[in-house]
């Protein structure tokens, strides 16, 4: 009996010795951090001294013109890129779940953006939304449209933004739902076929529902994602034209290395942090993860 608990503990002690580099760095690099820029959020630091100043960054981020300006861009980022993005991801892993010549090669093709840096990505995309010599206007100058001002007027800057990510975030989408649709069990469509089911009603009733957990994940995921958008602001319009595209990220990174007002860029990521808490909390709790009486 004494054996057997020995042997129990010493599996325990080797668990938890396995784990234990994964915990070293969470708690070195999310939650350290985390609590320091909790703590920083009600200083004046500036890289040189920090004096503790209450809410006094909070109140000033509501009186902020620029912030107010970045969490509005950023909602209006998010509304333009969520739904189409995990849209087109569904679609995409429809079609490539199907018998189709060289789909391999198309799923690998859908992905490429995402192992990419965004500073290639990036400046590939400046290259297309050129005014004059971008492919984009060229093709739209055989219709005789144009030129567009893809990312020098206010009011396609953010388009162009979003368009960007969509093409970014679409194949992390499709390879999701291909995992989500390769799981539901072929037995559920034939038995739906012999009940004389066609194709939309196979999809309305088992591939929706059946992928609901899938679908749960990846809208969370793309709400994070959304409202931590930075690289292709920075990279392809630095919060121009106008501050038309500056984000909560973009703001967080201005007023913290550009400006030296980490105090207040702490305020800022800490509001951001709230934000994503919040949606993530009222996620889990009104979309129960995904669940759905299919399952």
């Amino acid at each position: 009996m004494k054996t057997k608990k020995k042997k129990n503990l010493e599996k325990q002690n080797i668990g938890y010795l396995l784990v234990a580099p994964s915990f070293l760095i969470y708690l070195l690099f999310i939650m350290i951090p985390v609590v320091w820029s909790v703590a920083m959020s009600f200083t004046d630091y500036n890289l040189v001294e920090a004096n503790f100043v209450g809410f006094k960054n909070y109140i000033n981020l509501f009186q902020d013109d620029l912030f107010v300006k970045g969490f509005m861009n950023t909602l209006r980022y998010s509304a333009m890129t969520i739904v189409p993005t995990m849209a087109l991801g569904l679609g995409l892993a429809m079609l490539l779940n199907k018998k189709l010549k060289g789909k391999g090669l198309y799923r690998t093709w859908f992905y490429l953006p995402n192992i990419f840096s965004m500073v290639a990505i990036s400046m590939a995309w400046i290259y297309l939304y050129d005014t004059r010599a971008g492919i984009l206007n060229m093709a739209l100058r055989k219709f005789g449209i144009g030129p567009v001002q893809w990312v020098s007027s206010p009011g396609m800057a953010m388009i162009s933004i979003a368009i960007m990510s969509i093409w970014i975030g679409v194949g992390y989408n499709m390879v999701l739902n291909l995992a989500g649709l390769q799981s539901i069990p072929e037995y559920l469509y034939e038995a739906a076929s012999i009940d004389g089911a066609h194709g939309w009603q196979k999809f309305i009733y088992i591939t929706i529902p059946m992928l609901a957990p899938t679908t749960f994940f990846i809208f969370v995921m793309a709400c994070i994602r959304s409202f931590q958008v930075f690289g292709q602001v920075l990279i392809v319009t630095n919060g121009g034209p106008v501050n038309s595209t500056t984000t909560l990220a973009h703001q967080i990174y201005l007023n913290g290395f550009e400006y030296y007002k980490m105090g207040y860029a702490s305020s800022q990521a800490v509001v951001l942090l709230v934000v994503i808490l919040t949606i993530t909390l009222v996620n889990m709790r009104y979309g129960k993860g995904g669940e759905t009486d299919a399952n």
